[in-house]
């Protein structure tokens, strides 16, 4: 009987060896997790030339420190787009956004003579969420963006039409931002994998506008997975314009 109460008594203490021995495995791996999301960070930084800041990670949300302001924009987009990041800030602060440029002025001319041919003018771009909405919803329907089947990898027709967008972006007030939604078709791996396959895809499409002059702050990416019926096919992004 003294043996089976000396048992008993050894039953807590493997429990608790068993409970520390779990969380210290615990621990491990989420800081091989963020050893290796910083490293990959720091690496995608480097060869975008931004240098002389840092990033460091809790979980999987990186905070950019130390930086330029006018690098603060870009290195955001930059790891964002890094596979495994689910969000990033900078530390103190979102990255600023620089002022729209001011509209040119001309010197009124005057009216043409009544034998001098009419002369037309292009419109202004539009400067309201809905007109900016529009002007994609259009340039999307010309020319979507496209990926290769199963990939995150643009077509290059998909490219041009993201850089043709990027500049419709880039030239509207500052008070919107853009999310990015991406999408996939029916594929192997069911809809964890179509929902990390249509994020990428969303991400590469925020890296290719940022690296063509769309402040990253003013740009979000989103998956969801494949895509309804009559939403207009698989492999593309939509662009959704929002009030920030």
């Amino acid at each position: 009987m003294s043996g089976v109460r000396g048992w008993l008594r050894l039953i807590p203490i493997a429990l608790l060896v068993t409970a520390v021995l779990a969380g210290v495995a615990t621990l491990v791996r989420a800081d091989g997790i963020e050893t290796d999301l910083a490293g990959r960070s720091r690496s995608a930084l480097a060869a975008a030339g931004i240098t002389g800041g840092d990033v460091t990670f809790s979980g999987r949300q990186a905070t950019l420190s130390g930086l330029r302001a006018e690098q603060a924009g870009r290195a955001l987009g930059i790891v964002q787009g890094v596979e495994g990041v689910e969000s990033a800030q900078v530390s103190g602060g979102p990255a600023p956004v620089p002022p729209s440029p001011a509209p040119s002025t001309t010197a009124a001319s005057e009216p043409p003579s009544s034998s001098a041919a009419p002369t037309t003018t292009s419109s202004a771009p539009p400067t309201d969420r809905a007109g900016v909405q529009d002007e994609v919803d259009a340039q999307l329907a010309d020319a979507p963006i496209t990926f290769k089947p199963n990939s995150a990898q643009l077509t290059p027709e998909g490219t041009q039409a993201a850089r043709a967008v990027a500049k419709l972006l880039a030239a509207a007030p500052n008070s919107l931002r853009y999310r990015i939604t991406g999408h996939v078709g029916e594929g192997p791996g069911g809809r964890a994998s179509a929902i990390r396959l249509s994020q990428s895809r969303a991400r590469a499409v925020v890296r290719l506008l940022t690296a063509s002059g769309v402040p990253a702050n003013r740009l979000l990416a989103r998956g969801t997975g494949t895509a309804a019926p009559g939403e207009g096919g698989d492999r593309r992004v939509e662009i959704t314009v929002e009030e920030r």
